[in-house]
């Protein structure tokens, strides 16, 4: 565990918040104290997340000096949606739908994700065919009804599946984004008549033309509901018991912040909760210093993650997938219809294992040791090489001041797990198989966020690399020489960025709804009342998260494409109050061309648009996070503290590089690389061919030559 540092007494006379990530690995925790920040970064507890975060915020409370009931607000970003699918950990539920349609999970969308791979094996439905029900109904495209909803049926098979013990239920009917009359009496007959069993209906999740992703949203939604909102329940109740009463409020995916009973309703909207968190943060720090084109690269125990950001803002989907037999082949996972910043995950982290596969190639991750046991290293049992042992190997940790000295780090079985399953094996010294395992995970990393720049239309070398996460800082240097990148820049407080992203994050909500129509044909009376129930709904939802409901920001946005497309692109909606259909049509048509050409070049001539889905994004003011880290000026402190022999790859050698003190460093401090910069949280690898310079803010910045 670790902070900033202690104050002992201090006397709160502004407001004080705290973000708190829980990852795979550590939880992290930032607390803002009248304009100071201190952090702390302990091992998350698996089975029980709430454990990690009340024994992380009891002491971070001590160190700062203040008291629980002094807390005005806490913002929590959590991986336990994504986890719960991934490991098949939610609830045993069943699946309601349109008769015919019951197999739609696993028709999905017809298409292989692997062409060629005749063994191709498909993400298993979150419910089994036996939990899957079919309704005697119909709803047409138009929300004409030509079947009624058959009551008694539904009544009959509910039953059953509660005899079965069913512990949540997803309902999805055809076309109920247009017409969701009968999910709703289902929902009705589910309060009065079997008020036991939790359920989600589609049109409320998901009110989206696509029924297979639909379908699937909705069952997902309805598979973690019940393990979400008991897990919530407990946190708050362990928070009361602390004496904390400031409103408990959720990271969502869309990189929003929203209530708790919003989250315990929908829990499928945090399923990127931590992440977005962090794109947030890199946001935050790269306006600073006047980057608005940055790649965020968030490497932490487990995982990296790399997201973009145009203009400062990151980039956003409405749709994502999870729980993906090949975790990097996008089409093999879960389809999920959820707002989103758009993120790149590289199943590259600390604890990443090394292993050797049957060609005897050297190969790192996807598996990670995680926080039970860990890398051989923190000495909890770790018998498996990650790439946190190598960094301690060659020089880039240091093994007594890991976590600020309280965690001491074990370089002796750091050595022997790459000498016996690595090194001996191909023939190698221990050194050389450290090298090569932070050698192939930095390339790995490299690859991929290269790519995933250059896919977006955008040259790396012309970008910034905003690097936060435990490991993140460390790896910087070496993915961005591989990338192509010239700039690397480490925030205060990088090894826990992610909960400082929570504070930055404002009070946000996005919705969507599905109106299929060609461009010329809309009929703008429902355009509008669309868009007005939809604006009510997200204030009513954020009333609770913000002072003063006049400060929220509605923005309003068509989802369109060309007639015969098959995918959509955002467009802002035109104002054009006063203006009669005809002219509204026009203007929506031309803004769709504008940002259709920014994004592909070219128009094409006489071809017909539509729309698809209106989509709102409510948010409230811009939070400001103070950027004065408690202890980061101590004057007890010399910059350099130290010097040790460090293994660089580009020279395939150690060198003797200084150590500097983070907390010591003052703005336009300058060095010339190698060298390394400690905190307590992370460490800072500066390669020989870069310059350092502490920039305003306390950033720090390293240009590759």
């Amino acid at each position: 565990m670790a902070a900033a540092s202690s104050a002992r007494g201090l006397n709160v006379t502004g407001r004080m918040e705290l973000g708190v990530d829980v990852g795979g690995t550590f939880t992290d925790l930032a607390l803002a104290v009248d304009g100071r920040l201190f952090f702390a970064k302990i091992l998350t507890t698996p089975e029980d997340p709430s454990e990690a975060i009340q024994k992380g915020l009891e002491w971070i409370l001590k160190q700062a000096g203040v008291r629980p009931r002094n807390l005005s607000r806490l913002v929590h970003g959590t991986t336990l949606v994504g986890n719960a699918i991934t490991e098949r950990r939610g609830a045993l539920t069943a699946l309601l739908t349109t008769r015919g349609t019951r197999d739609i999970v696993e028709i999905g969308e017809s298409r292989r994700y692997a062409r060629y791979d005749l063994g191709i094996e498909r993400p298993r439905p979150l419910a089994a065919r036996w939990l899957r029900r079919e309704v005697s109904e119909r709803v047409l495209a138009d929300g004409s009804i030509l079947e009624p909803l058959d009551l008694d049926q539904v009544r009959r098979l509910l039953s059953e599946l509660v005899t079965q013990g069913v512990e949540s239920l997803a309902i999805s009917l055809l076309h109920s984004y247009r017409n969701p009359v009968h999910e709703q009496a289902i929902g009705k007959l589910l309060e009065t008549e079997f008020p036991g069993l939790d359920f989600t209906l589609s049109h409320e999740v998901a009110p989206d033309i696509r029924e297979f992703e639909r379908t699937s949203t909705a069952l997902a939604n309805a598979y973690v509901r019940p393990r979400v909102r008991h897990y919530l329940g407990r946190l708050e109740t362990r928070l009361l018991d602390i004496g904390v009463r400031a409103p408990l409020q959720m990271m969502l995916s869309s990189g929003g912040v929203t209530t708790v009973s919003d989250a315990q309703a929908y829990p499928i909207r945090l399923v990127e909760s931590g992440p977005a968190a962090g794109a947030v943060a890199a946001a935050h720090f790269a306006a600073k210093v006047g980057e608005d084109r940055v790649v965020g690269f968030d490497m932490g125990g487990t995982t990296a993650k790399v997201c973009l950001l145009r203009g400062g803002e990151p980039t956003r989907s409405d749709r994502l997938e999870v729980a993906r037999v090949h975790r990097f082949r996008r089409g093999s996972g879960l389809p999920l219809l959820v707002p989103s910043i758009e993120l790149l995950e590289i199943g590259a982290g600390g604890g990443s294992i090394a292993w050797i596969d049957s060609s005897g190639l050297l190969n790192v991750g996807p598996r990670s040791a995680g926080a039970i046991p860990g890398p051989a290293c923190y000495g909890r049992g770790g018998a498996e090489p990650t790439v946190t042992d190598a960094d301690l190997l060659l020089g880039w940790l240091d093994a007594g001041s890991f976590l600020g000295g309280e965690a001491p780090l074990d370089p002796a079985a750091a050595k022997r797990v790459i000498r016996e399953r690595i090194a001996q094996p191909l023939g190698i010294s221990v050194e050389r198989a450290a090298a090569g395992i932070v050698d192939v995970v930095n390339t790995n990393m490299a690859i991929a966020l290269r790519v995933h720049v250059t896919e977006r239309g955008l040259d790396p070398r012309e970008m910034a690399l905003v690097a936060f996460g435990g490991a993140g800082p460390a790896h910087a240097y070496e993915v961005a020489r591989h990338a192509g990148l010239r700039r690397v820049i480490v925030p205060p407080g990088a090894g826990v960025a992610s909960s400082i992203g929570l504070l930055a994050a404002p009070p946000a909500i996005e919705f969507v709804r599905a109106y299929p129509s060609q461009t010329l044909g809309i009929k703008w009376e429902d355009i509008d009342r669309a868009l007005g129930e939809m604006e009510t709904e997200a204030r009513g939802i954020l009333s609770g998260a913000v002072s003063n409901r006049e400060n929220l920001l509605a923005e309003r946005f068509a989802e369109m494409r060309f007639v015969g497309q098959g995918f959509e692109v955002p467009v802002p909606m035109p104002i054009s109050l006063g203006c009669g259909d005809a002219a509204r049509a026009d203007s929506l048509e031309r803004a769709f061309h504008v940002v259709y050409r920014e994004r592909f070049g070219l128009v094409p001539d006489g071809v017909a648009t539509e729309l698809i889905r209106l989509r709102i994004r409510v948010s409230g003011p811009a939070i400001s996070v103070p950027m004065e880290i408690a202890g980061l000026r101590d004057p007890a402190s010399r910059p350099r503290v130290a010097e040790r022999d460090v293994y660089f790859p580009e020279l395939d050698k150690r060198v003797r590089a200084p150590v500097f003190n983070r907390y010591a460093l003052t703005p336009s401090f300058e060095s010339r690389g190698p060298a390394i910069v400690e905190e307590r949280e992370t460490t800072t690898v500066v390669g020989p061919r870069a310059r350092l310079i502490v920039e305003a803010g306390d950033l720090l910045v390293v240009t590759l030559e």
